[in-house]
């Protein structure tokens, strides 16, 4: 292998970072653009290479960098007697060759990108392969170390990873282009293939969980051990299996950063252009979606806390059937026909609209006054003047229609900017619970019982906050201002919408009163 031969033969062998990689195992370290530069040691194995960061020296993913070759006496000509080294150039400015440099031609920068896609893929069916039959199948067949229920958590679905990706590079291979790489199509696969990858939210949602169960079996020097004999048996490399289980995070995640590669150098007139183009919106989106969904996930424990929080909670918990608060706030509330109308603190779930009421003298404490299916019901505007429903005058209000039954809920906003922002807030509902029908999100058991624990402890160190809701990502903008009647007496030059606040930044206990206003 020529990279060994020029590291055996004394050259400098360094890589620079192409993307991030973040480390799960003790002898790991992590790679971040742009300053990063790493010197490779051993490049024996073609996925893991070993090298050295100033002090430290651990393992790193071989497809997250770029190799620099230092110019030794004979380096030069036995770098480009090879196939790995011979498309690159020498740098006059450092007197090194440099491999993918801008100075190739974007064919072959192209046919480089393809290849190491298509490289990575094998690999990254390597590593699915010896977790599912080196570890998966192992520990099935050790009952008296391993119950479902542990073994759901550790590993997820990574079958249903592994049977999809086998599928999906089996096409890949098809159309590679095994003698003019630049000429390859792929990007009709990842469309073909798009709602496959959604599995990986699963994955990805569950992976904390994992950590955290591998965390404490490993206290036991009993499973170190398995796991360790595992790893031995199936030949893998000196990697621990947490290591090993956050490799299908990392690629998917990889996947927008290699087809943006990909994209960079292919001509427009090239066939797969635009197949390459809609291909990596496809994936952005995935990814986006899935880092969304597992922000959710991460929440669950202090919606669980909001419940425990309100006085007389009856019927099923919220985690039941929700796992995102998306608004909250004071409406005015008629459920019937000549009611007199009742003052409410409404949240506003998926799939579910909780109704409290403030204790009359301690304000900052809820009762549960009962709560509304989203399923059964849709929303419709209500114009302002007299109801023939209700035979009241509104203003200001939007209703909630029964299909099911004559039924029927109005509510009274205070202001037309905040009747805007429920109705805003209600499509945001819908489109949610579409989206998560589509991927299949829902939260387990066992992150419910996690989180119930949480509350417990929470509430026995700390007492329960009081009806503070756990946060929310505002809703994006579904709908313009035109599509509802705006009155006069709003401020002409302000358009009002939700704050947007920076996720992982602010307090997850906050007033959702609070709506900055947006100047034009």
């Amino acid at each position: 292998m020529t990279m060994m031969m020029l590291i055996s033969g004394g050259s400098i062998v360094n890589a620079e970072a192409v993307w991030d990689h973040v480390t799960m195992a003790d002898r790991e370290f992590g790679v971040y653009r742009p300053v990063i530069v790493i010197k490779v040691l051993d490049a024996s194995n073609k996925d893991w290479w070993w090298g050295q960061i100033d002090e430290e020296i651990g393992w790193f993913p071989a497809s997250f960098v770029r190799l620099w070759v230092n110019q030794e006496d004979g380096g030069a000509e036995l770098a480009e007697g090879t196939s790995e080294v011979q498309n690159g150039h020498l740098d006059p400015t450092n007197d090194c060759l440099c491999l993918g440099s801008p100075l190739q031609n974007r064919d072959q920068m192209r046919a480089n990108v393809i290849n190491e896609i298509m490289s990575t893929e094998r690999h990254y069916i390597k590593h699915l392969k010896d977790i599912c039959e080196g570890y998966l199948r192992q520990c099935r067949k050790r009952v008296d170390m391993f119950n479902d229920d542990q073994l759901k958590v550790i590993f997820g679905n990574i079958e249903d990873i592994y049977r999809f990706q086998m599928g999906f590079v089996r096409d890949l291979e098809k159309q590679y282009n095994t003698e003019d790489p630049h000429l390859s199509e792929i990007g009709p696969c990842f469309l073909e293939h798009q709602d496959g990858f959604w599995i990986y939210s699963e994955y990805c949602n569950n992976h904390l969980d994992a950590c955290m169960e591998l965390s404490k079996l490993m206290r036991d020097g009993r499973y170190q051990h398995f796991f360790e004999a595992c790893r031995l048996l199936q030949q893998m490399i000196d990697i621990a299996i947490d290591g090993f289980l956050l490799t299908p995070v990392q690629k998917i995640c990889k996947y927008p950063l290699q087809l943006a590669e990909l994209l960079k150098y292919t001509a427009q007139e090239h066939s797969d252009y635009r197949y390459v183009a809609a291909a990596l919106a496809v994936m952005r989106n995935v990814t986006q979606q899935i880092n969304e969904r597992k922000r959710r996930l991460e929440n669950i424990d202090k919606i669980a806390q909001w419940q425990a929080s309100v006085l007389d909670w009856e019927g099923d918990d919220i985690l039941d059937r929700s796992s995102e608060l998306i608004y909250t706030g004071e409406l005015s509330w008629i459920y019937q026909p000549y009611g007199r109308s009742q003052q409410r603190v409404f949240f506003l779930f998926d799939h579910q609209l909780v109704l409290c009421k403030k204790d009359l003298i301690r304000r900052d404490i809820l009762y549960y006054k009962g709560r509304i299916d989203m399923d059964r019901y849709e929303v419709r505007d209500a114009i302002d003047g007299r109801d023939d429903d209700f035979n009241v005058s509104v203003k200001h209000a939007f209703k909630l229609c029964n299909r099911d039954s004559e039924e029927i809920h109005i509510f009274l906003a205070k202001k037309p900017e905040e009747k805007i922002r429920w109705l805003r807030a209600f499509h945001e509902e819908r489109k949610m619970v579409l989206e998560d029908e589509k991927i299949g999100f829902e939260i387990s058991e066992y992150q419910k019982r996690q989180a119930a624990l949480t509350v417990r402890k929470v509430t026995k160190q700390k007492g329960v906050n009081r009806w503070a809701p756990p946060s929310y990502p505002p809703p994006q903008d579904p709908l313009s201002l035109g599509q509802y009647e705006v009155t006069e007496d709003m401020a002409q030059g302000e358009v009002f919408e939700f704050s947007q606040s920076k996720r992982g930044q602010a307090p997850f206990w906050q007033n959702f009163s609070r709506l900055a206003p947006f100047k034009k």
